[in-house]
Formats: C-alpha cells, structure tokens, sequence
C-alpha cells in the first residue's frame, strides 16, 4: 500500500506503515483532526509531548513545529487517517453559522478527543475509499465530509468553538526563547518569522538586535555548536544527529562543520 493515500489530496490522509519512522515536521500549517485506527502516534515539540493509540482521536493545533512519531504495537500496522481543517473552510461554517470569536484562543495546543460513537462512525466511512484506492473521492464530496467532521467536533465537545474559530495571527511572541528551543527544525526563515508573530522585515530586525547577527548565520553557528557538544561530549556519530539539526544532507553538515571548526565532524 502506498503511504500515505491521499483521499482527497492536500486534505484527507490515510498513512499506513510496518516499522517505526520519525518525521521532522517542518510547519503543521493547518488545525489537523488525526484519528489513529492502529500502533501509536506521538507528537513532540519543544514544550508539549502528547501521544495516542488505536481509536484514539487528537486535534492539532495549526503554526506548531514538531516531530511526529509513527509506531506500529503487537505486530499490528501503524495506520492513521489525518484530516487538514483549513481555514477557508473553517471561516465558511463560521459565516454560516454565524460564529463570532472575539478573544483569541490560549488553551491547550493540541486536545485529545474523547471517544464518540459518531465520530468514529464518521472516520469508518473514509475507509472504503482507502481500501479502493482506484475510486477517487471528488473534491466537493470531500469538503463535505471535512464539514461533517467539524460538526461532530462541535456536536461532541461545544468548548472546541474557540479552538476552531480563532482566526487571529499570532501574537509577537519572547524571540530569543523561541529561536533557542527551534533552531534545528529545518525552516525558512519566513517560517520562523510567521510563528513569532512578525513580518519578515520585522522579524530581522528584532532578530538582530537580539543576537546580533542576521538569522540564517545565527542558525547555521547554533546547529554547529550543538553538533559538536553531541560528538564531543555525548559521543554522537555524524550520520545520527545531521537531519535532527536541521541539516538537509550529512555532506553538507560536514562541509560546514568542517568550515567552521577546521576538521571533519568525526575528528577527535
């Protein structure tokens, strides 16, 4: 089976994998519904670790950076189906229901959902167009079933409301402490600056003033030092840290390793 499946592409997801993978995510762009049909899904970030199993159901909040552990248990397949709650459409209900969400939302980032009879019946529904790959949902068909699920979200937990419906952007957020607890996810830089709240020019310019130095270079020497600290001091090998650092390729950490502190990362 091709992993992932895409039910309706760009929005409905079906992943279904045999052995464990980690997958550095770069930007969860979108508010994402995830319901785990078998094994275990974890979510880390830099301030929240949450985790689920078969029949579990999580909803994720949108501009988080993180990693996303895939675990198939007790011989059984990992597989999960994930649904991108996008915000055109999630700003379409609100029109139509006349949803109105005048403070911005500060609770828990990402919700588990507790278990609910039509909530499951609904993920059930998507299965038979991951069992028959070949008999392609239509686009509106499946905007009709996001809508459904947004509506049993509602149906099952009211409190949700502000979690769907807050539209704001992010407040300017403590830039130092954030870059310190990021800097290995591998992201433009305009990425970083939409998550602390800032135009890219403001983003800069704060930055700078900050750490006195542009961003992309204050990057590449925060990676560097911690490179080093893991192969010095924690005895790291090259090859197992270069992608959790956020370097795209080993040849290029070492090159740049190698530029910065005169000798090849694996030097003693």
């Amino acid at each position: 089976m091709i992993n992932p499946v895409d039910i309706v592409p760009g929005v409905i997801f079906f992943s279904y994998l045999s052995a464990e993978r980690k997958e550095k995510v770069a930007f969860l762009e979108h508010k994402t519904l995830v319901m785990q049909v078998s094994g275990r899904f974890t979510l880390e970030t830099a301030n929240h670790s949450i985790s689920m199993e078969g029949g579990g159901m999580l909803l994720i909040q949108k501009n988080q950076l993180g990693e996303i552990i895939k675990t198939p248990l007790e011989g059984k397949p990992y597989q999960t189906i994930v649904i991108r709650l996008q915000e055109d459409l999630l700003r379409k209900i609100a029109l139509e229901e006349q949803i109105e969400i005048d403070e911005k939302y500060t609770g828990a980032p990402n919700i588990h959902i507790p278990g609910n009879v039509f909530l499951e019946a609904f993920f059930q529904s998507l299965l038979p167009y991951v069992q028959h790959p070949g008999e392609k949902i239509t686009h509106t068909v499946g905007m009709l079933k996001v809508k459904e699920a947004v509506y049993l979200l509602l149906n099952a937990m009211p409190v949700l409301k502000a979690f769907l419906f807050d539209f704001s952007e992010p407040y300017k957020i403590d830039l130092e402490k954030f870059m310190v607890s990021n800097f290995h996810y591998n992201i433009p830089v305009e990425k970083f600056a939409h998550l602390t709240g800032r135009s890219l020019a403001g983003f800069k310019r704060d930055f700078q003033k900050i750490f006195e130095m542009p961003p992309r270079q204050w990057l590449l020497e925060k990676r560097l030092a911690e490179a080093r600290h893991l192969i010095e001091k924690k005895n790291k090998k090259p090859s197992a840290i270069y992608l959790d650092l956020g370097f795209e390729s080993l040849s290029h950490f070492s090159h740049s390793f190698k530029k910065k502190f005169g000798k090849a990362p694996t030097a003693g």
